[in-house]
């Protein structure tokens, strides 16, 4: 069975951790903090997960999912992660992250600019515009008339198929929004950072088509 590892246990990669779960995936969390203090999260998800460094939960995992602040993404654990399909969750944002120039000019986007930190690893850009709230409470299994589908960016084709398998298993559809470039379709302030699935306050959300993402997508403006 594929182990998914997560750098970031949070509220985005702990949703994605039980997704992964449930959908019959071995996971291994690690945070900031240390593996001592995600023992109530490995309890929750039971006995295929396990609490370990960031650097040890890149080794392990046949996929990565990365979901740390952006400013974070320099202390990634390049060596471990080299070769890895990484899942990127992160977005920028300056008053958190500070100031990152190529980025505020429009010269590459927040996942190339992580893709050249993690070179040699396969990222792709997913999660990053959905509530995590919603993230849990949307998933159907494949055919269902209420399926969503999350958008992935990668330059990487493998890696976006694997990207897809993973999305499909946990009860996704993909939307291929195209390379890394165009990943700011979906950051912060675009129209697909959010609505599709619903408003915050909304606790279960609203089932997002593939149609109705791509339209989110297409809606884009810089």
């Amino acid at each position: 069975m594929t182990t998914v590892g997560f750098i970031g246990s949070g509220l985005i990669g702990g949703t994605v951790a039980r997704l992964a779960v449930a959908a019959g995936y071995d996971v291994v969390v690690s945070n900031s903090r240390g593996p001592e203090t995600l023992a109530e999260l490995v309890t929750e998800l039971g006995p295929k997960a396990r609490a370990a460094t960031a650097a040890e939960a890149a080794e392990a995992g046949d996929i990565v999912v990365v979901s740390v602040p952006f400013h974070a993404h320099t202390q990634l654990p390049v060596a471990q992660l080299a070769g890895k399909v990484v899942l990127d969750t992160n977005n920028y944002y300056p008053e958190r992250d500070g100031a990152f120039a190529e980025l505020d000019e429009g010269k590459l986007t927040s996942a190339e600019l992580e893709q050249r930190q993690l070179s040699p690893a396969r990222l792709v850009k997913v999660f990053n515009n959905i509530f995590h709230g919603h993230l849990a409470t949307l998933p159907r299994p494949a055919g269902d008339a209420e399926r969503s589908s999350l958008t992935i960016a990668g330059d990487d084709a493998a890696a976006k198929r694997t990207a897809t398998e993973f999305l499909d298993a946990i009860g996704y559809d993909a939307v291929d929004v195209g390379p890394l470039a165009e990943s700011w379709r979906v950051e912060p302030g675009q129209p697909a950072y959010g609505p599709p699935y619903g408003t915050w306050p909304e606790p279960t959300g609203t089932p997002a088509s593939a149609e109705k993402v791509r339209a989110a997508v297409a809606a884009a403006r810089r």
